[in-house]
């Protein structure tokens, strides 16, 4: 494989607040030749996802962090090239946590077989993938939906949060969500079925604002942000209500650590359940949501957006706007631009 060049990008320094381009480096290296048990993969797909901004600190979480001039981990899809492995062949489609990469070389532990290529390859990183079944594991494992309840969703245009709302319609619930821009409002209203949606950058309230959205109260908090917007759907909620503690991307930024959330006596006279989850603690939900959503989608129920970045050096780039929320859906690098 000496023919074949591999652009990377590597961890350059460990960011102090907002990630910058600076904390990126890019290289270039030969492609090895796979050693026996091993594959190697051209990875075309590759995601970027909130949680990466954990593991570029050095600190102690479910996941090792990032390692300085190492090249970064993400969920990828790709195609095996050549392969020393019994359980995988030349022109299997594959998906798992590879580089940031072009190509990788992989002993095949945590890599699974893409069957089903009649679906665009980059859904097993959206929809079919991590963000769809943390919006189902959320819903269904974590908060215990019920048909007809109320459910409230922040970063509602996210890949996660749109396919939570979209879910959440198919149970008949009545669902509200917030998002940055009145461009995503739009879409959470005309595409992924959400019955009300505020803009809160331009919110002069974020209390009244979800109360005017969920004018009941809320049954189901499906929480992907925090910060003042986790405070004022805990201050909605009903009686019992459910809270999924999903992510605190208004958080991960901080250099140091948050007074807050206010007002938690609401947890005690609501007698409310808040619980964090991590996605790969469910791993037969998980199994179950692929085979549902592929039927919702056949269906029309499910719908899918993804913002597409071209090339591995646009992948830094890709990830800050991810982290300032200008994507809508999910955020993908395609890899194989070729």
């Amino acid at each position: 494989m000496s023919d074949l060049v591999n652009r990377q990008v590597r961890l350059a320094s460990r960011p102090t607040g907002w990630v910058q381009p600076e904390n990126f480096e890019m290289a270039d290296e030969a492609v090895a030749e796979p050693a026996d048990g091993e594959i190697l993969v051209r990875n075309i797909f590759m995601s970027v996802d909130p949680y990466m901004r954990g593991r570029m600190n050095d600190a102690k979480s479910y996941v090792p962090p990032f390692q300085i001039g190492k090249v970064l981990q993400a969920g990828v899809v790709g195609q095996v090239i050549a392969s020393r492995h019994d359980d995988f062949a030349e022109g299997d489609y594959v998906s798992g946590m590879l580089g940031w990469e072009k190509f990788s070389i992989s002993n095949g532990e945590g890599l699974h077989k893409v069957i089903n290529t009649d679906v665009p390859l980059s859904w097993y990183l959206g929809i079919l993938g991590m963000p769809g079944m943390t919006a189902w594991v959320g819903l269904t494992e974590i908060a215990g939906l019920k048909e007809g309840e109320s459910v409230f969703v922040s970063a509602a245009s996210g890949a996660v949060g749109s396919v939570v709302g979209q879910i959440a319609k198919i149970y008949n619930c009545h669902v509200a969500g917030c998002a940055g821009s009145d461009e995503k409002l739009e879409i959470l209203k005309s595409e992924f079925g959400y019955d009300e949606a505020f803009n809160y950058k331009t919110s002069k309230s974020i209390p009244a604002s979800i109360a005017a959205a969920c004018p009941e109260g809320i049954d189901v908090n499906f929480e992907n942000v925090g910060g003042d917007i986790f405070e004022a759907a805990m201050w909605n909620m009903r009686p019992f209500g459910r809270i999924a503690l999903c992510g605190m991307i208004a958080n991960y930024n901080d250099e140091e650590q948050q007074p807050g959330p206010r007002g938690m006596m609401a947890i005690i006279g609501k007698r409310l359940t808040i619980r964090g989850f991590i996605v790969s603690d469910h791993p037969k939900a998980c199994g179950e949501f692929v085979n549902k959503a592929a039927g919702w989608i056949a269906e029309g129920k499910l719908k899918y957006r993804e913002t597409i970045a071209e090339g591995i050096d646009n992948a830094p780039a890709a990830f800050i706007d991810m982290l300032n929320g200008r994507n809508i859906g999910k955020q993908i690098i395609r890899l194989d631009d070729d």
